[in-house]
C-alpha cells in the first residue's frame, strides 16, 4: 500500500464522530493518512461534521454506497451492532481492511462464525477496536505489574461506571455485553491468561428507567477464577451519577497498583503503587494529563480520547506498512466467551449460578 492509506469512516454516532475528528487530525498532522469519506444515514450529521472541522470529503448515505464508490484503503467502521459483520464483510470485500467497533457480531454464536471465517479468508483483515491496550495510564500500570514491583499479582478489580442512562435509541446486547468487554480485555491484556470460571449478577436499580435503550441490567458485577492463583473483579454501571469513573486496582503479594480514582477530575489520570502497610513512600505515582478538547463530546472521552487516537494511529500505520494488528477478531471472541459463560443462566440475584468456561469445575 501506497505511502498515504486512505481511510474512511462509517458511521458518525457518538464513538463514530470522535474517530473521524482523529482521523482528520492525524491527517492534518502527516501521519500517513487521509479521511477519504463519511458514510452515514443521516447525510446532514455527515455534512455538519465536515464543515465543523473544516474538511472536504465525499459524503454517502451507505455504507453500500461507499464501498461501491471505492474512495478508500481502509474503513472505521463504527455502525450499530448489528450492522458490524455484513458491513465488515462488505468493506473487506471491497479490499479494505477495517477497524471495528466493539463488539464483533453481538453474540457469542456469531463471533465464532464470523471468526472463523475470517481466520480462513482474512485473518489479517480486523482490528478490533479495545483503546484500553493503547491507554498510557495502563500501559504504565502493565510496566509496573510486569517488573514485580508489587509482587505476585494475585487480583485484579476494574470498573468502568456511566453517569446515564444508554442513550434513548441505543441498541445494546446486554450491559456486560456491552461494557465489561473492555475491562475483560483489560485483564486479558494485564495477565496473558484465560480465567477457567466466571460468576455474573445484575440488577435493574435506577438508571434503566430513564431511557428508551432496553438493556438487561444498569448495574452488573462479574467475578473470574484463574487457575488456582488469581482472580478479577469487574464491576460495570449506568448509575455514576457524579460522572463517569474507570479505575482499576492490581493487587500483588508485596502492594497494589492503582490506576485512576474518581474525584470529578476528569482530565487526569494518577497511577500510583504501595508497598506493604508501614512504607513511608509509594512504589511509584506519576500523573496523566488528558486532553481537553474544548467541544462537546461524550463523556467517556475525557478520559480515553488519547487512547483512541493512538489505537487508530496504529491501525493507519498498519495499513500502511501492510503489518498484522495489535488486537483482532480473536480479542473480541475471547473476551465475549469469557462474558458469555458468567452470563449464561443468569436472570438475577435470586438465580445467580456458577457457570464454567471450558474447564471441567473442582
Amino acid at each position: 500500500m501506497g505511502e498515504s492509506v486512505k481511510v474512511a469512516v462509517a458511521g458518525l454516532g457518538r464513538m463514530g464522530t470522535v474517530h473521524a475528528l482523529h482521523l482528520d487530525e492525524l491527517a492534518r498532522e502527516g501521519r500517513g493518512c487521509e479521511l477519504a469519506g463519511l458514510a452515514d444515514l443521516d447525510i446532514e450529521r455527515a455534512r455538519r461534521f465536515s464543515a465543523d472541522v473544516g474538511c472536504r470529503v465525499p459524503i454517502f448515505s451507505s455504507i453500500e454506497e461507499l464501498a461501491k464508490a471505492g474512495v478508500s484503503d481502509a474503513t472505521v467502521i463504527v455502525t450499530p451492532t448489528e450492522n458490524h459483520r455484513d458491513h465488515a464483510a462488505l468493506m473487506i470485500a471491497a479490499g479494505n481492511r477495517v477497524l471495528l467497533e466493539k463488539p464483533l457480531t453481538g453474540t457469542l454464536e456469531t463471533d465464532r462464525e464470523f471468526a472463523a471465517k475470517l481466520d480462513r479468508e482474512h485473518p489479517q483483515a480486523v482490528m478490533l477496536a479495545f483503546q484500553r491496550r493503547f491507554d498510557d495510564p495502563l500501559i504504565y500500570a502493565k510496566q509496573l505489574m510486569e517488573s514485580s514491583v508489587i509482587g505476585r499479582v494475585f487480583k485484579i478489580y476494574s470498573a468502568l461506571e456511566d453517569s446515564n442512562p444508554a442513550p434513548n435509541g441505543y441498541r445494546s446486547g446486554g450491559i456486560l455485553a456491552d461494557m465489561s468487554v473492555h475491562n475483560v480485555d483489560e485483564i486479558l491484556w494485564l495477565t496473558g491468561r484465560t480465567p477457567s470460571k466466571a460468576l455474573a449478577i445484575g440488577s435493574r436499580v435506577y438508571s434503566h428507567a430513564l431511557t428508551t435503550c432496553v438493556e438487561d441490567f444498569d448495574d452488573a458485577l462479574l467475578y473470574l477464577w484463574f487457575e488456582s492463583d488469581l482472580v478479577a473483579q469487574v464491576q460495570v454501571s449506568r448509575n455514576h451519577v457524579s460522572g463517569y469513573r474507570v479505575e482499576t486496582v492490581i493487587f500483588g503479594e508485596e502492594g497494589q497498583i492503582h490506576v485512576g480514582h474518581f474525584e470529578q477530575n476528569f482530565l487526569e489520570v494518577v497511577v500510583e503503587a504501595y508497598g506493604r502497610r508501614g512504607r513511608s513512600e509509594p512504589l511509584a505515582h506519576k500523573r496523566f494529563s488528558m486532553r481537553n478538547y474544548g467541544r462537546p463530546l461524550p463523556e467517556f472521552v475525557d478520559r480515553f480520547g488519547q487512547a483512541y487516537k493512538a489505537e487508530l494511529a496504529a491501525f493507519v500505520d498498519c495499513c500502511r506498512t501492510g503489518a498484522p494488528f495489535p488486537t483482532s477478531h480473536c480479542d473480541g471472541v475471547r473476551a465475549q466467551e469469557v462474558i458469555s459463560a458468567g452470563m449464561r443462566g443468569i436472570a438475577g440475584p435470586e438465580q445467580a449460578a456458577w457457570v464454567e468456561s471450558g474447564v471441567t469445575p473442582k
